[in-house]
């Protein structure tokens, strides 16, 4: 049994990533670390799952992986230095320091422009701050066991009839009254769903793309809670092999992809 920890105070334990492309013969879109400062007194967590495009225009010569890293870096380099940015603040600012590097290049104002969803945590010794951006999803585990799910569901309340192609989920994506992901505008940031929970009350936290987090919101093997045992059991490896399994067991049921990109990044606290 894990011995209580005393307030104010905080003790890293363990932090493993892992990630799997969908396919050996594309990239992966995924983007993920965990940064625990040398200086102590806290860390970070950044996950991203970029958008593939459909094929043809999107007014931009760079790649979703070249998108990912850039936008990864700079959040992971600002999450863990910027104590005194808002996790939004970081995500404008990276969002603008990427947008930046290729706006001379490209076309920003592409609604297919490259993109991602975002995963933000960041604790220090007395809380932890989250933002979620689009369908990515943050688990964070209390000392009794029990597991919230922070999820940004303005993809999932979109009739999938509305989403029926290419061109009208491009009507919705990034405007009111659809769904928000990170690209060229800054101003998304304010989008993003944003909490901060007392550190006495998380053990555990993790984030998982859609491609991992499958297991529980595709193919139903568990609920939360019993994800979060499988990563404290397993690992991120774990879970990302259970989804594997599944999806080749159930292949020609689903629409889509077989395989998706899935990262997964745990951290007990």
């Amino acid at each position: 049994m894990k011995t209580p920890r005393e307030p104010g105070t905080l003790d890293i334990m363990r932090s493993e990533v892992a990630t799997l492309p969908g396919s050996p013969e594309r990239p992966n879109e995924d983007w993920a670390a965990a940064a625990l400062p040398a200086s102590g007194g806290g860390g970070a967590l950044v996950l991203l799952d970029g958008v593939t495009p459909p094929a043809g225009d999107v007014g931009c010569v760079h790649t979703v992986p070249w998108f990912t890293a850039r936008l990864g870096g700079t959040l992971t380099e600002l999450s863990a230095s910027r104590a005194d940015l808002t996790l939004s603040e970081i995500l404008s600012l990276a969002i603008r320091r990427t947008a930046e590097l290729h706006a001379d290049t490209c076309d920003l104002s592409h609604v297919r422009t490259p993109q991602a969803t975002v995963v933000l945590a960041r604790w220090d010794a007395t809380a932890v701050d989250h933002l979620v951006l689009s369908d990515s999803v943050l688990l964070l585990r209390a000392p009794d066991g029990a597991v919230r799910a922070v999820r940004d569901d303005r993809l999932d309340r979109i009739p999938r009839e509305a989403l029926r192609s290419h061109a009208a989920a491009d009507r919705l994506r990034n405007s009111e009254g659809g769904f928000f992901t990170a690209a060229a505008d800054p101003a998304v940031a304010e989008r993003a769903v944003t909490g901060r929970t007392p550190l006495e009350e998380v053990r555990a936290l993790a984030a998982l793309t859609d491609g991992a987090a499958r297991w529980v919101e595709r193919f139903g093997a568990g609920d939360w809670t019993e994800c979060a045992g499988v990563l404290a059991k397993e690992g991120p490896a774990g879970l990302i092999q259970r989804v594997r399994v599944l999806e080749s067991a159930s292949a020609g049921r689903w629409r889509g992809k077989l395989h998706d990109d899935a990262t997964a990044v745990y951290v007990e606290l």
